[in-house]
């Protein structure tokens, strides 16, 4: 565990999975700073100090988060946002000569992860195993190409809108979300597939961690072929004959890796100590057979 105390940002800080990341921050000794466009962002009573942010679409998003950065002397990014996703990415290299540490992969890498066409080409190209997409209506699970959680998803066999929609086989048999921690060098120290028990609003609400050879084998030929930095999130579905196909990658953070946390250790020492200190990685085993379950709860503040 590094002896520097880290001032780290995060983003979307109203979210209802954001309190597992806060607390890992501070339990890894540093400051968290978290950041919303709601004042009143649950965030603000949990983490250490807050930013109000503007909307992902406000032309001065980026010179507000430039001049907040540097007024909050942030040493550490990790974006978990998919709307800005690409913004830090294509700026993490200036914000590097800053001293500020973005967690994020290369843009052409967040590129193809978030496009879900670029992400079906992407696994037809290298053999990966994936589900039959099309930009025309040959299936009736029409998504939107860009976008997060389950928004503009319909299964339909009426005419749709296929303007900036794919449309996708409809896959039979387990869900799995595999977390995965990717060194600076790019390499899947870990690699955590859980079972999907239950999914609230695109948020995983109740699941499981299983080995499957299978699916870390798949994994590791996909993390040979994208160079991913930090924490990243990937679907899949294991078929009833046993067969796996991938769905979606998140090049990022997300709400339900705290099961990924708890099944391995706290991923934020991982991103200091490794990608911002360059010490290596010992992997721990991965706590098999793992459940996690998630309820809501409650933060008091008085007015003033």
């Amino acid at each position: 565990m590094s002896g520097k105390r880290y001032k780290i940002m995060i983003e979307a800080s109203g979210s209802l999975a954001v309190g597992y990341l806060i607390s890992n921050i501070q339990a890894a000794g540093h400051e968290c700073i978290a950041s919303d466009i709601d004042e009143e962002s649950v965030g603000k009573l949990l983490a250490d100090n807050f930013i109000l942010m503007p909307l992902a679409g406000d032309p001065g998003l980026w010179q507000h988060a430039h001049d907040a950065l540097t007024e909050m002397s942030i040493d550490i990014v990790i974006p978990s946002l998919d709307e800005t996703l690409q913004g830090w990415a294509q700026r993490k290299q200036s914000y590097a000569q800053r001293g500020i540490s973005v967690i994020v992969s290369d843009p052409d890498v967040v590129a193809i992860c978030q496009d879900k066409w670029r992400t079906f080409q992407f696994f037809a190209e290298h053999g990966i195993p994936t589900a039959e997409t099309s930009l025309t209506q040959d299936y009736p699970l029409v998504k939107p190409r860009t976008g997060r959680g389950g928004a503009g998803v319909q299964v339909t066999h009426k005419k749709v809108d296929m303007d900036g929609m794919i449309s996708q086989e409809i896959l039979s048999g387990t869900e799995y979300t595999i977390d995965i921690f990717c060194s600076a060098e790019s390499q899947p120290e870990y690699i955590v597939p859980r079972r999907r028990i239950n999914v609230r609003d695109g948020k995983s609400t109740a699941g499981v961690v299983e080995k499957h050879s299978g699916i870390e084998a798949w994994v590791r030929a996909i993390c040979k072929r994208l160079r991913f930095i930090g924490p990243v999130n990937m679907q899949c579905f294991v078929l009833p004959d046993g067969s796996i196909k991938f769905v979606e990658i998140n090049p990022r953070i997300a709400g339900g890796m705290a099961l990924g946390f708890a099944a391995t250790e706290n991923w934020i020492n991982l991103i200091v100590d490794n990608i911002i200190e360059g010490k290596p990685i010992v992997p721990r085993p991965i706590q098999d057979g793992l459940k996690m379950r998630r309820y809501y709860s409650e933060v008091f503040a008085t007015s003033d």
